[in-house]
């Protein structure tokens, strides 16, 4: 037996039920009604497992949505191996790589504003904490799967500008009714073709 696979056969497993988790809260949340409504409890129950065994992948409910955009993430990441993906312009990868991460949302989006709307309550002030470190590291993902090579202060303005473009296209998104997210799609046009202008004018390499 070769030893050294070990932790990779322990990390899948790890990583196949975390997805387990997760799609069963999403799961049970649809039929519930809303993400509010979802008992962590029911979740555990319904997996067959016990709190303190679901408190191992997941550390509180918050943590089992953080997993949904984890997955979300994942898909992000994933757009970047498509065959051709450095040729095409870097506006194109932006589109394609923030519609990537939106898109694998879809199937529940009625859930998300009930995510974003628990880490909001008053005294959830740690799990807002969450949220912000969650953005910053879903807009370094988009500049990394974009292929930008920015450094310096052309990269900070950068990162900023990607996650302002980023959070903008979602909350259209959350609200958006168009066929195919349609209203969405153009408005993350608009804002990308606006920040290349902007980017060419302060001499940003292309």
């Amino acid at each position: 037996m070769d030893l050294s696979l070990a932790p990779l056969a322990d990390g899948v497993q790890e990583d196949a039920v975390r997805r387990s988790i997760v799609h069963t809260a999403l799961r049970l949340a649809e039929q519930a009604g809303s993400w509010d409504a979802l008992h962590v409890h029911a979740v555990a129950r319904e997996l067959g497992m016990g709190l303190d065994e679901l408190r191992r992948y997941f550390g509180d409910k918050d943590a089992i949505a953080e997993g949904f955009f984890d997955v979300a993430d994942a898909a992000l990441l994933a757009v970047g191996r498509q065959p051709g993906w450095a040729m095409l312009p870097i506006r194109e990868r932006l589109f394609r790589a923030i519609m990537a991460w939106i898109e694998a949302l879809a199937a529940h989006r009625r859930l998300v504003p009930g995510m974003l709307g628990y880490k909001m309550h008053p005294e959830h002030v740690h799990l807002q904490v969450r949220g912000v470190a969650r953005i910053s590291r879903t807009a370094q993902w988009i500049r990394e799967t974009a292929m930008l090579r920015s450094t310096g202060w052309r990269r900070e303005v950068e990162e900023a500008v990607i996650t302002t473009i980023y959070l903008t296209t979602f909350s259209r998104w959350l609200a958006d009714s168009s066929r195919g997210a349609e209203s969405t799609r153009r408005l993350l046009k608009r804002l990308l073709a606006a920040a290349e202008r902007g980017a060419m004018r302060l001499g940003f390499p292309g």
